[in-house]
């Protein structure tokens, strides 16, 4: 990376009207995480000192997740080309004394081992760098004539000549540059145009006539998708889910049917981790070394222990924690739980608000009331303790380490160390009784 300090812009002012949605198109999700929240984590992995979005004026939405990632905004008061977008970061920039690259918000796939060469172009010698990539259908974008790696001019296709059409490699439309250039450049950049805009690549002709360098990093194309409607949006989460799957892969994870599982952003998944058939991880998910996610499990906000098991057909969510060891079977759902080493919830359980001390076991049908209506409160078993099938625990409730719960009880009290709880009520039974109230029954039917 050039030791020059880097600001990134990035063009969030579009309209999206392609989307057909009320939603702004850069905060449209991929893998849970908005498209622009994409592009500013990757501007962070470059390192950026500064990052300004530009957006359209009343972008409340798209100023606020900038804020959210440590990001300026500048406001694009009229929509007049990508030329003009970029110069509207010049107020927020001043004086910035090193480098600037722009990117654009509905640009998700873009990684920062491409960008990084693209500004480390900079420090090899070229004054304005341009990322290009050879298109399988060139078709739309603006081609690149290029002599070597050096920028000749970018020709848009309604100005192509037959021949320059036949050209496959294409401008992306992401250039780096030093911030005071790029921006004196664009200030020489005329709209004398059919759209009567101002275009970020018409500044490479000016370059060119200073004597400028302009060079072209060549990038793969799969990620230089850009996203202007839902078909493109599924085009991009199909993409991003089939790179990273293929990263944690080669990070030591298993999957069983890697198409069938969908990961976050965010998701961490150590080595030696198996993950089964239709897996869906919400953001905030690790899973640690040799857990086993069985199939058909949702878990999002949820860390999960070495070796545990969760699954098939469990849920996690809202702070569920898993200390390692634990074994989590089938239809259980976590929320804000923690579980201990070596817990074993095996089926039909819900488990919420609560602390499950080691080693303790919680038998099927289990549930934790931690909800009155108004509050939530906690559960809290001990370790060792055991409890039986078909029990409510209404929480605020304590279960004592080594205690017993009887299968069928209702618990409302505190529960002791090693003590024996029953909360149901005694059986009654009565002979014969079953037949009479059939024959009743059957004598109802026929007279109604």
């Amino acid at each position: 990376m050039t030791d020059s300090p880097l600001a990134v812009v990035i063009l969030a002012a579009g309209q999206g009207t392609r989307m057909k949605s009320a939603l702004p198109k850069v905060l449209h999700r991929i893998a849970g995480r908005p498209m622009l929240g994409h592009v500013l984590a990757v501007a962070r992995a470059l390192g950026a000192k500064r990052m300004v979005v530009v957006t359209a004026p009343d972008a409340e939405q798209v100023a606020a997740l900038a804020k959210e990632w440590g990001a300026e905004t500048a406001i694009q008061d009229r929509q007049l080309g990508t030329g003009h977008a970029v110069l509207a970061a010049r107020a927020a920039l001043g004086e910035f004394p090193g480098n600037v690259l722009v990117l654009f918000g509905d640009a998700p796939l873009l990684t920062a081992a491409t960008l990084g060469k693209l500004v480390n172009r900079l420090q090899a010698g070229a004054d304005i760098a341009t990322l290009g990539f050879l298109a399988a259908n060139p078709t739309g974008y603006g081609r690149m004539i290029t002599d070597g790696d050096a920028l000749i001019r970018i020709v848009e296709e309604k100005d192509a000549s037959p021949d320059e059409r036949k050209m496959t490699r294409v401008f992306a439309g992401m250039l780096a540059g030093n911030a005071a250039t790029v921006f004196d450049l664009l200030g020489k950049v005329g709209n004398q145009n059919a759209q009567g805009e101002f275009y970020l690549t018409d500044l490479i002709a000016i370059a060119r006539g200073r004597g400028l360098k302009c060079a072209v990093v060549e990038g793969p194309e799969s990620e230089m998708l850009g996203v202007n409607s839902r078909a493109q949006l599924a085009e991009a989460e199909t993409a991003f889910q089939t790179r990273r799957r293929h990263e944690l892969m080669e990070q030591g994870v298993t999957f069983l049917a890697p198409d069938t599982v969908f990961l976050s952003a965010d998701t961490v998944i150590e080595s030696d981790a198996t993950i089964a058939q239709y897996v869906v991880f919400g953001p905030g998910v690790t899973v640690r070394k040799g857990a086993e996610i069985r199939a058909f499990c949702h878990i999002e906000n949820a860390e999960i222990g070495a070796n545990a098991i969760v699954g098939p057909f469990a849920r996690l969510r809202g702070g569920a924690k898993l200390d390692d060891g634990v074994d989590i079977g089938n239809f259980v759902e976590l929320k804000n739980a923690h579980l201990e080493t070596g817990v074993k919830a095996h089926h039909l359980t819900y488990i919420g608000d609560a602390h499950v001390g080691a080693h303790a076991n919680i038998g099927a049908g289990t549930i934790t009331c931690n909800y009155d209506g108004v509050s939530k409160h906690r559960t809290e078993i001990g370790a060792n303790a055991f409890i039986g099938s078909n029990a409510a625990l209404v929480a605020p409730i304590r279960i004592g380490e080594g205690a017993i719960v009887a299968a069928g009880s209702v618990i409302t009290e505190e529960v002791p160390p090693d003590a024996l709880a029953l909360g149901r009520a005694r059986q009654v039974t009565k002979p014969g009784r079953a037949n009479i109230i059939r024959t009743r029954n059957k004598s109802r039917k026929k007279g109604a």
